[in-house]
């Protein structure tokens, strides 16, 4: 009756609406960024070089110094964008989901694309796109506290005084179908203009690591500075060379690419999770992911595929049968479900039985329809009664097989042979229905008066989805442990627990559950795999407990109830498609195709990206050591040439900053990556072990550098030429370290080899920035350097060589003796 609008109608009222979103805030501009820029201690170090050499003359210099100031503002500006867009994109993909019914056909679109006369059908649990007014309900209550702060549900009717819903709104009991009249800026929650940018994440472990780190490296650059500054002025006399070595220690101590690098690492990582089919909606979860140790997932719609199918039967003439060895059998039962059976329906169940008469040919239905039992608590049966074209009716019951075993006449004999049928059809992981029918004189008044006889069993399967026994294999390989929670028969749950590829370690049902103390529970989840009969209200138990074992748990969820069990979890993981929005807001994670092998993919995914995040910020620890030590060492030993100036620090930070934040975050996952164990969560992320390989890294890249650095000396050239000598070493060194550190497993061979492109322009640009700068005469007096002859590299590539030759030995032997990275 309600075939909403066209397809062609919902495209011009979107042009003439606009689309249903609150207004977000707006994007910066380049004045903003530029003025957030300007706040960075490095951009204020720059202008300060540049400034001091403009006084001593030196505008060459000075003006290449400041110009770097519009460079970094322009690749900030870029990444700012890029990021922006990821998140967009991200934003559009988290609004909730508006089920509606376009050209007659019910479709689930974005909730942003509802307008104006869009019918709307809303279920327990989903959060209202629109303002809107109720055509049909059944006994629907909604939560209007978010508008009014009331805190108990109204319940809605059609009549004109109390049919109006609104946007931002809950449905928590009922159904109903609803004209969408306001959206946007236009609907209630427009007019109060909040925003979703107002909400805040709160900031993450590694933030708040993050930042302990950054404020110690600016206390100890701020201390070394001065020493530099008061040392080189005392040594050398000259108090602005004195201030400008003091600059330029600063500008190599203070590590800037720490904030870039995690704010793309994470933006980019949320955008790689939902290519995976992963919404993330906090980006703690991207932390959390490689430290899970348990699993807990729904079986409907994310183990299994979510579409029963009829399998098989079990009559008194033929006992248990599949489907596909006897379909001719099964008219019968077939015939009589379907009458038992809504038409129009959204019943999985049902949808199985018309599509398996479909088949077979059998007619919709026999007579009219003048009589009806829905299913209640009480009786956990349906009855439809039709009118025959003799004057009799017949009623089809189908339900619970307890209860529409109760309803048959049957003997003691038959009911024990009907119930070893039942249990072997529950045994094989079926869904059983009983079904019965009965001819009868009149229309009855009640469901129990009606004597049925008993037509048989009817078994359903929901198959498991093809690929996640290999994904169960992953997370068991992966040192996870996969616990399955079903509403399901025991049997039935233990059944599909095995074909899914689940350890058989028992079943534990929700009664059981419920009687167990937290201590008792706390022991017994230690092993078992399977819940069977839990209600959503015995999640948030099992989080707990497991929780409290120590285990850092993933928790899957759909309905309103399952929301404090996901805000509970580490991470919590809602549906996208069949899931409430109360689940989604509540999560860390949406899972867009509802599939389990998603989740697995998104654990291998977060360890990827964890683990090439920690790669980057060592890398940067590492590199900042040689910087450090060649920046300080004039200024202590004052008859030494200078080594680092301000612009050689500037040329090593446009080399730096795209690998750290596009190089190490493209570069793929290390081998055996779900094969060890899961990372413990209060591990640190700067951890003593991977602190200590940075610092030898840079020790030794500095010993290095450093031993090229004398042996010029020694060889009597002059200080243009010790520099660039000096500095080329530098640079290879650099590049060296890069392509040792991109992979922990893997040889720089084999990384050059997997073509990671990004690391192969970038390296190639700094190569051939690198020749330039010794070649082209204006860049050469540029950078202070003077031309040495072609021989005189040989050193420095030969130093780089013997470095890299000892990382690579270093990385061998911890990989053949397991050390984990």
């Amino acid at each position: 009756m309600y075939n909403g609008i066209t397809g062609k109608e919902a495209e011009v009222r979107l042009q003439q609406y606009g689309y249903n979103e609150l207004p977000s805030a707006k994007p910066k501009n380049v004045t903003q960024i530029a003025a957030e820029v300007m706040k960075e201690p490095m951009f204020l170090l720059l202008i300060g070089c540049g400034s001091l050499y403009m006084i001593l003359g030196d505008y060459r210099e000075g003006a290449v110094l400041l110009s770097t100031i519009l460079l970094i503002i322009s690749i900030t500006f870029y990444q700012y964008r890029k990021t922006e867009k990821a998140l967009d994109a991200l934003k559009q993909l988290s609004s909730p989901r508006a089920l509606v019914k376009r050209d007659g056909v019910e479709v689930r679109i974005p909730g942003r694309e509802v307008v104006p006369d869009d019918v709307l059908i809303l279920n327990e649990g989903d959060r209202i796109p629109a303002d809107a007014v109720i055509l049909v309900t059944t006994h629907v209550q909604i939560d209007e506290s978010l508008l009014t702060g009331e805190s108990m549900p109204v319940a809605k009717h059609t009549d004109d005084d109390n049919a109006q819903l609104y946007a931002g709104t809950l449905v928590v009991q009922g159904r109903c179908i609803a004209r969408a009249t306001k959206t946007g800026l236009q609907s209630q929650l427009g007019k109060i203009a909040t925003s979703l940018d107002a909400l805040k994440d709160s900031p993450t472990r590694l933030q708040g690591e993050m930042k302990v780190l950054i404020r110690k490296f600016a206390i100890a650059g701020a201390l070394i500075s001065v020493t530099v500054i008061v040392v080189a002025y005392l040594t050398r006399g000259h108090f602005i060379q004195a201030l400008l070595q003091g600059l330029a220690s600063a500008m190599a101590i203070l590590p800037e690419e720490f904030p870039v690098v995690m704010t793309v690492f994470f933006a980019l990582g949320a955008w790689r999770l939902s290519k995976k089919n992963v919404l993330t909606r906090k980006s703690s979860a991207i932390e959390t992911l490689g430290a899970a140790t348990v699993l807990c997932s729904d079986k409907t719609g994310t183990i299994t595929q979510n579409k029963m199918v009829v399998a098989a039967f079990a009559t008194p003439q033929y006992g248990p049968v599949l489907i596909a060895d006897s379909a001719e059998a099964a008219t019968e039962i077939i015939s009589v479900a379907q009458m038992a059976s809504v038409q129009e329906t959204i019943d999985p169940m049902d949808m199985a039985i018309h599509a398996m008469a479909g088949s077979m040919g059998l007619p919709p239905q026999m007579g009219k329809l003048v009589k009806e039992f829905s299913l209640s608590k009480e009786l956990l049966a349906m009855t439809r009664v039709y009118a025959r074209s003799d004057g009799s009716y017949i009623a089809a019951c189908k339900g619970a097989p307890e209860a529409v075993l109760g309803l048959c006449q049957h003997s003691e004999t038959d009911l024990a042979k009907y119930m070893q049928y039942l249990g072997h059809l529950a045994q094989s992981g079926y869904r059983v229905l009983g079904v019965a029918t009965a001819h009868i004189s009149h229309v009855p008044q009640q469901q129990s008066t009606i004597g049925f006889s008993f037509v048989g069993l009817l078994a359903f399967e929901d198959p498991i989805r093809p690929e996640v026994p290999q994904a169960i294999s992953d997370c068991l390989k992966a040192g996870i442990r996969v616990i399955m929670i079903t509403g399901d028969h025991p049997a039935t749950a233990q059944a599909i627990a095995g074909k899914a590829g689940l350890p058989d370690s028992g079943v534990v049902t929700g009664a059981e559950l419920v009687a167990m103390t937290d201590e008792e529970l706390k022991a017994r989840i230690r092993t078992v795999g399977v819940f069977a009969r839990i209600a959503p209200d015995h999640k948030l138990r099992i989080v707990k407990a497991l929780k409290d074992n120590g285990d850092i748990v993933a928790m899957t969820g759909d309905g309103v109830n399952d929301a404090p069990a996901l805000k509970a979890a580490d991470i919590g993981i809602a549906m996208g498609f069949k899931g409430t929005d109360v689940a989604r807001e509540a999560s860390s994670l949406v899972l867009l195709d509802d599939n389990f092998a998603s989740i697995v993919g998104a654990v291998r995914l977060g360890r990827r990206i964890f683990d090439n995040m920690q790669k980057a910020m060592s890398y940067i620890l590492a590199i900042h050591i040689p910087i450090i030590g060649l920046a300080l060492l004039p200024a202590f030993f004052p008859k030494l040439p200078l080594l680092l100036l301000p612009l050689h620090i500037v040329f090593m930070e446009l080399i730096i900053d795209p690998v750290c934040s596009v190089a190490f975050e493209s570069e793929q996952e290390e081998r055996g990556i779900m094969t060890r164990s899961p990372r413990a969560l209060n591990e640190r992320f700067f951890g003593g072990r991977n602190v200590l390989r940075s610092i030898l890294q840079g020790l030794l890249l500095l010993t290095m550098v450093l031993a090229v650095y004398f042996i010029t000396i020694t060889e009597g050239h002059l200080d243009g030429e010790i520099r660039a000598i000096t500095f080329t070493s530098l640079i290879l060194g650099n590049i060296f370290l890069i392509l040792t550190n991109l992979s922990r497993t893997r040889s720089f061979i084999a990384v050059l080899t997997e073509r990671n492109y990004a690391t192969i322009i970038i390296l190639f640009v700094a190569i051939g920035l690198l020749t330039a700068v010794l070649f082209v005469p204006q860049l050469r007096a540029l950078f202070s350097f003077r031309f040495p002859g072609y021989s005189h590299f040989v050193v420095s590539l030969a130093g780089a060589a013997c470095m890299l030759a000892v990382f690579e030995l270093a990385k061998l032997y911890r990989v053949r003796r397991g050390v984990r990275i």
